[in-house]
């Protein structure tokens, strides 16, 4: 069950609407709503906030004061709070709210209450959805970039989806695989575990028998491994338009690393039309950036770090 606790309309909406998933951690939301606010084009923009319901009686008073900010948030177009009666639990949440934004809408900015955007986050997410709106081989838009050296592209295309401050639209979300195991089962049949985890640099197809087990909550390892399979692509910058701030042991699994935090871009990252392909160059860079942290290994299997790590509420 759910609440829908405060609606307010405004102008006419000419942006794609935002779907912010919030939990208990008020001093991240404030953070993350300050940054997707100063974007220029959140004024036209519908922000639907997604707040979960607490798991124990110990998140109670965070969840009240998390619920009793976001009642007054301004500088949208107009803001919907969907108060979940009973705890989701994050992919649930995720899983439920894409799909009821995307479906109304078509389309969905996605973003969770620990990912801090750049001024010009807004503008390249809606940028690339008029772009590849119409473009089946396009699955998804993405704005986190890791903290590579080496100089990418502007934009990029790489196989899969990813989970840091990203976008879709209903035609992409409507492949959603929610069956960890059918996913799993069709890897293992066309082979394709090792090209899955990123050439044996990073263990998804682990992170996938993980969530079948039930060790571990993760929608967006089957966000990633849905996309994969389907042959579908995700539009990256080159220079990072988000970071994840919540990697601070605030989160439940989480333990404290930089590994993954570098540079915001303070200019546009303009979208332009590129081939739809994978980029060797950039699959490199980012394999070659996941085998540097084999370090962090331990902690990342536990959190919500690259295409797949999430918190389990």
């Amino acid at each position: 069950m759910e609440s829908l606790v405060d609606m307010r309309i405004a102008e006419k909406t000419v942006q794609a609407p935002i779907a912010l998933f919030v939990y208990n951690r008020l001093p991240h939301l404030q953070k993350t709503l300050a940054a997707l606010s100063a974007n220029e084009e959140a004024a036209s923009s519908l922000l639907y906030i997604f707040s979960d319901a607490p798991k124990n009686p110990a998140d109670e008073k965070a969840v009240s004061e998390v619920r009793r900010y976001i009642r007054d948030i301004s500088g949208f177009s107009a803001v919907h709070i969907i108060e979940r009666e009973k705890n989701y639990g994050l992919a649930q949440s995720i899983i439920d709210g894409v799909s009821k934004v995307s479906g109304e809408h078509g389309r969905v900015v996605v973003l969770e209450d620990d990912i801090v955007v750049s001024l010009y986050f807004l503008k390249y997410m809606n940028d690339a959805l008029a772009m590849y709106e119409n473009d089946e081989r396009v699955i998804s838009v993405h704005g986190y970039q890791y903290p590579i050296t080496a100089p990418l592209p502007a934009t990029f295309f790489l196989k899969g989806a990813d989970c840091w401050g990203w976008a879709t639209w209903k035609r992409g979300w409507d492949l959603f695989e929610a069956d960890g195991s059918v996913l799993l089962r069709e890897l293992k049949q066309r082979k394709l575990t090792y090209a899955f985890d990123f050439d044996g640099s990073y263990p998804y197809t682990r992170m996938l028998k993980n969530q079948i087990k039930a060790r571990n909550n993760s929608w967006a390892i089957r966000w990633y491994a849905s996309a994969y399979l389907k042959n579908r692509f995700t539009l990256y910058p080159g220079r990072s338009l988000a970071l994840n701030i919540g990697m601070d042991s605030t989160g439940t699994h989480c333990s404290t690393t930089d590994a993954f935090t570098g540079d915001i871009a303070d200019s546009p990252v303009k979208v332009d039309p590129i081939e739809i392909e994978e980029n060797a160059f950039a699959r490199t860079q980012i394999a070659g950036f996941f085998k540097k942290t084999r370090p962090y290994l331990p902690i990342r299997i536990m959190r919500k770090v690259a295409n797949a790590i999430q918190r389990i509420r």
